[in-house]
């Protein structure tokens, strides 16, 4: 019999790494109700401050209530997915203090899968369950023309939005290498940028537009793409079929993370460098 692909035998071995750690996470299960819980009514706070601030006035930046649910929505399970695949990275940090990052240098696969996978909190697929809930109800609310183009939009803009925030998490880590102590200054374009995400573009300042919008293109994770989906104006009268280019911003994303990242590891000396 042939022996399997590298690749192969790769992803065999990552897969069996999560399911271990997903089996010992479900194995307590008081523990593990209680972190789901807790992680879904963090979810349903951000919701309700939504909900407060646009009950109180007939729209804001444009949208109404039920406009805002589609780009909380949408926003917010990319995101959720996205901090369930790479919201690991975040342990860079600790990992390149103590030393332990050089472990994942021994090892035949590759530095950033080893991040990636060196745990998973299974407690944010809370946070998945309230964005997809948001979305759904969204899309009930809202008159939407349904059709191929209205759901091949939706699922261009979720791929995207996954991607844009992914590589918002490896971006940030690759930038750890270089910042002592730097998690808060990253965490300012990983989460703000989450919270700006959720949001209307058109109630940024302009600095922010251009951070948001351009360098960091969380605009593109939900808010353009809602934007062509109503058929609204974007921003400073930008075109409405803005929405559609965001695998482009996506692309644009991935590369600036994979630049840094490689940037990070090469000028990485090791704890005893």
């Amino acid at each position: 019999m042939a022996e399997p692909p590298r690749r192969a035998r790769a992803f065999r071995a990552y897969r069996a790494v999560l399911a271990s750690r997903a089996r010992s996470q479900a194995s307590h299960r008081a523990s593990f109700r209680m972190d789901l819980v807790g992680a879904t009514l963090v979810g349903l706070i951000e919701f309700t401050e939504i909900w407060v601030l646009y009950s109180a006035t007939d729209e804001i930046g444009g949208f109404t209530l039920a406009q805002i649910l589609l780009v909380f929505g949408l926003s917010d399970l990319a995101f959720s997915l996205a901090d369930l695949v790479a919201g690991h990275c975040d342990n860079l940090p600790v990992y390149v203090r103590a030393g332990t990052l050089d472990v994942f240098f021994l090892r035949p696969q590759p530095l950033l899968a080893q991040l990636m996978t060196s745990d998973l909190s299974l407690r944010r697929i809370g946070r998945c369950l309230v964005g997809a809930a948001a979305l759904t109800v969204g899309l009930v609310l809202n008159d939407i023309d349904w059709g191929v183009g209205t759901v091949s939009l939706l699922v261009l803009a979720l791929a995207s939005g996954f991607a844009i925030f992914t590589a918002q998490f490896v971006t940030a880590a690759g930038l750890q290498f270089f910042l002592i102590n730097g998690s808060e200054m990253t965490n300012a374009f990983v989460y703000g940028g989450r919270y700006a995400a959720t949001q209307p573009a058109g109630v940024w300042p302009r600095a922010l537009l251009v951070v948001f919008g351009g360098i960091f293109p969380v605009a593109f994770a939900a808010y353009l793409p809602v934007a062509t989906l109503l058929g609204m104006p974007g921003p400073v009268g930008l075109p409405t079929w803005l929405g559609w280019f965001a695998p482009v911003a996506a692309l644009w994303a991935v590369a600036v993370a994979g630049l840094c990242w490689r940037w990070g590891l090469r000028h990485y000396r090791g704890a005893g460098g």
